[in-house]
């Protein structure tokens, strides 16, 4: 009798973390598990939505199609482009910025508030501040380019296809900024003084103690932020529907957005869900990579 109630409770703490992630697992299924299906489902389809009780099976023919899609590598490589132009620019950005707000002076706090005032604002208006800004006839950046002597004339930044696409870099880059400033700080704050003290006790310079100290104590913290916001990144297309619409031309598409296009003006479902389970692919890989990265960091 004694070990059948040993067998009972030993059961019970056994299926008690399971009983509670249970919930969790479920909504997640519902949320996440089952659009995911759904998309699958729907590449593999001829699924057009102006004529949804005829949805033939055609296998691999939309990816088939994207093979041959010249509009989907032109979107691909820009999508590679804006990863890491953004990305990379944002985080030395904010690197910097966190740099600065952990120093003292006197309006610290009020820098520490006006520096996430992009990343609170939403996307709809940044595109809108930024499309006014670069506006050809009242821009102020062609007022301000034309004072300093920079350009002779206004420059149609969005019209034009070889400027469109660094221009909406530039919007992303500052909104996004913010998010490593914010998150690079807290990491910053978290280094003990005692390693500064003996970096000075040695001779370091400031950019040593950069490079020595300060880097290899955040770099967990940064290796996050980094996955993070290349995922939100990646998936981005807000922005650049709003300055450009995806042009002039293909200028400024990029994967999400030509997915979006193709499913909500194009009324085709199933090659857009299967642009965008390409998309979610190689945002695996990504996460993959991260994965075994932490898992051997723990494994030392």
């Amino acid at each position: 009798m004694t070990s059948l109630v040993t067998a009972g409770a030993r059961s019970r703490a056994f299926m008690t973390p399971y009983a509670f992630l249970l919930p969790a697992l479920v909504v997640t299924a519902a949320v996440i598990l089952f659009p995911v299906l759904q998309t699958a489902w729907m590449s593999l389809h001829d699924f057009v939505l102006f004529r949804p009780r005829d949805v033939p099976f055609i296998g691999l023919g939309n990816f088939e199609r994207m093979w041959n899609d010249e509009v989907f590598w032109i979107s691909l490589g820009h999508s590679f482009l804006w990863i890491a132009l953004v990305v990379g620019f944002q985080f030395l950005l904010g690197l910097g910025a966190a740099l600065l707000l952990n120093q003292s002076f006197w309006w610290r706090g009020l820098a520490r508030s006006l520096v996430v005032v992009p990343w609170a604002l939403p996307s709809v208006i940044i595109g809108l501040m930024w499309t006014w800004m670069y506006d050809f006839n009242v821009g102020v950046i062609n007022d301000g380019l034309i004072r300093l002597g920079l350009i002779s004339e206004p420059v149609a930044w969005l019209a034009r296809p070889d400027t469109a696409f660094y221009a909406v870099i530039v919007a992303l880059i500052w909104q996004g900024f913010p998010f490593f400033a914010v998150v690079v700080l807290a990491g910053l704050q978290t280094i003990p003084a005692e390693l500064y003290e003996a970096a000075e006790i040695d001779g370091a310079s400031r950019f040593q103690k950069l490079v020595y100290v300060t880097l290899p104590s955040i770099s967990e913290v940064i290796a996050t932020a980094l996955l993070l916001r290349t995922i939100w990144v990646a998936n981005s297309l807000d922005v650049i529907l709003v300055m450009t619409g995806g042009g002039p031309g293909y200028a400024t598409h990029t994967l999400p957005l030509y997915a979006f296009l193709k499913a909500y003006s194009g009324m085709e479902f199933g090659y857009g869900a299967a642009l965008a389970l390409v998309l979610t692919a190689l945002l695996l890989v990504v996460v993959f990579v991260y994965v075994r990265r932490v898992a051997r960091e723990i494994g030392r």
